[in-house]
C-alpha cells in the first residue's frame, strides 16, 4: 500500500457552513487537483442541510472540543500527555499563551492554546502524514493554527477574509503574518491593509480572490427584459455590516416614486426581527419578503428570475465589514446587474458605471436612484451586464484561482505533492 501521501490540514471555525461555500469549494478543488486534506473544525454545523458540493469532499472531518468549561477535562488530559512527553517546548509555548492572556485578558486565548494541544496529541501525533496547517479566517482558526505550529513544529499558513482582519488586534495579526509561511487574502483592499501592518513580512501576503464556479453560475436567460412588477433580490446575513436598513429605506423611496417591485431577502441573522419591524413600519410588507436560509439550488432559482441585485454594505460599529461578498460575483456571473455600496473592496467587483452602479454607504436616496436607473435605462443595463460578465470571467474564475493557491502551498511547503501537476 505504501505510505500515505503528505496531508494538508485545514483548521476551520465551523464546517460545513451554508454561508461559507467558498471554503468547501476550495477544499473540493484542491482535492480534485490531487491534494490530500484533513479538516479540523472548531464548531459543528449550524444548519440542518448542506450544499451538494460538500457531499463530494473526501477529506476526513474531526471536531475540536469547542466549549472550554464543558470539555476542560478532555483538553487537560491531552495537554497533560503532551507536557509529559515534550516538557520543554510545551512550557515555552504555554508561557507565550499565558503572556498573551495577561495582556489581552481573553479566556479565548487559553482555549485556543488547549485546543492546539489537543489537536497535536489526539491527531497530529497519530497521523504523521500531516505536514502543513492552514487556518481559514485570521482570528480563532489561525490562533489555533499558530499554537499548533509552535507545539508541533509544522509550518502553517492562513487565509484572511474581512471581519477577522478588522476586528483583530493589529499586533497579533502582525505576529501571525510574520510567522506564517504565507498569508492569502481575498481582496486588494485587504492586502494593502495587511502590507502596511506586516512590515518586512509583506512579501508573504498574497491577494487571491475567492472565485466562483462559472459552470454553475451563468446566465440562463441573457435576453430577458425586466417587466413589472420588477424582481429585486438581496442575499445576505441579517447583520449590521450588510447595511439592510439602507436597502429598505431606498425601496421605500422607489415605492413612493411609483416603480412596481417585489423584493426578496435570502438569509438570516441576529437582526432579523429588527429588519422585519422596519419593513412593517415603512409599509413595505406587501412588497418585501424574508425567505430565510435557502439551499444553493433555491438561491440559483431566485437569481434566474431576478431583474436586479441590491446590497447595502457598510462598516459596523465594531469595525466589521465585508470584503467582496461572493453573492455580488455570483449575481454578475448570472447576468443580473447589481447596485451596491463603495465600502471596503466592493469597488473591486462593482466598478461604478461599468460593471454595476455604486453608491456611498447609507445613501438611501442614491441607492433608490441607482435601482430605478438600472431598471429603466436599458442601454446602461445591457452594458453593465456585459462588462460584469467579462469582469467575473477575467478575475473570479475559481478554476484558475485555485492553481495560484496550490502553487502557494507547494512553494510554502515542498512536501505537499498533489497527484496532478500544478501549472
Amino acid at each position: 500500500m505504501g505510505d500515505p501521501p503528505p496531508t494538508l490540514a485545514y483548521i476551520l471555525k465551523g464546517y460545513p457552513r451554508i454561508s461559507e461555500t467558498f471554503i468547501s469549494n476550495e477544499i473540493l478543488l484542491l482535492e480534485q487537483m490531487g491534494f490530500t486534506l484533513r479538516l479540523f473544525s472548531m464548531r459543528h454545523p449550524r444548519e440542518s442541510f448542506r450544499h451538494d458540493s460538500v457531499s463530494r469532499i473526501q477529506a476526513r472531518v474531526d471536531y475540536l472540543p469547542s466549549r472550554l468549561w464543558m470539555n476542560l477535562a478532555v483538553l487537560l488530559r491531552a495537554n497533560g500527555r503532551l507536557l509529559h512527553d515534550n516538557p520543554s517546548p510545551y512550557r515555552q509555548v504555554l508561557r507565550t499563551a499565558i503572556g498573551r492572556f495577561k495582556k489581552r485578558g481573553k479566556i479565548a486565548t487559553i482555549k485556543h492554546f488547549l485546543q492546539a494541544g489537543f489537536l497535536v496529541d489526539e491527531h497530529l501525533r497519530k497521523d504523521p502524514s500531516i505536514v502543513h496547517l492552514h487556518g481559514h479566517f485570521a482570528h480563532s482558526p489561525t490562533s489555533v493554527a499558530l499554537f499548533t505550529s509552535m507545539l508541533s513544529g509544522l509550518p502553517f499558513s492562513f487565509t484572511a477574509h474581512a471581519k477577522d482582519i478588522y476586528t483583530s488586534r493589529p499586533e497579533l495579526l502582525r505576529e501571525k503574518c510574520t510567522k506564517a509561511v504565507f498569508t492569502a487574502t481575498c481582496t486588494r483592499y485587504n492586502k494593502r491593509y495587511l502590507d502596511n501592518l506586516a512590515g518586512e513580512a509583506a512579501d508573504k501576503i498574497h491577494c487571491l480572490y475567492h472565485g466562483i464556479d462559472l459552470e454553475l453560475f451563468r446566465p440562463k436567460r441573457p435576453d430577458r427584459k425586466p417587466r413589472p412588477p420588477y424582481q429585486l433580490l438581496t442575499v445576505a446575513r441579517i447583520t449590521a455590516k450588510k447595511g439592510l436598513p439602507t436597502v429598505y429605506k431606498a425601496l421605500k423611496i422607489v415605492k413612493e416614486r411609483g416603480l412596481p417591485f417585489i423584493h426578496y431577502l435570502i438569509g438570516t441573522g441576529e437582526e432579523r426581527e429588527t429588519i422585519a419591524r422596519l419593513i412593517d413600519d415603512m409599509g413595505l410588507d406587501r412588497h418585501c419578503h424574508l425567505l430565510g436560509t435557502l439551499t444553493h439550488a433555491e438561491v440559483l432559482s431566485y437569481f434566474e428570475k431576478s431583474d436586479l441585485f441590491i446590497l447595502g454594505c457598510t462598516v459596523a460599529k465594531n469595525g466589521d465589514r465585508d470584503g467582496i461578498p461572493n453573492v455580488l460575483v455570483e449575481s454578475l456571473a448570472m447576468g443580473v446587474p447589481a447596485v451596491a455600496t463603495t465600502v471596503s473592496a466592493l469597488p473591486e467587483i462593482i466598478i461604478n458605471g461599468k460593471t454595476g452602479l455604486a453608491v456611498e454607504p447609507e445613501d438611501s436616496n442614491g441607492m433608490a436612484d441607482a435601482i430605478i436607473t438600472l431598471i429603466e435605462d436599458d442601454s446602461l443595463r445591457q452594458s453593465v451586464i456585459k462588462e460584469g460578465l467579462n469582469h467575473v470571467h477575467t478575475s473570479f474564475d475559481n478554476s484558475r484561482l485555485i492553481v495560484e493557491l496550490a502553487q502557494l502551498f507547494q512553494t510554502g511547503n515542498p512536501l505537499l505533492c498533489p497527484r496532478k501537476r500544478v501549472h
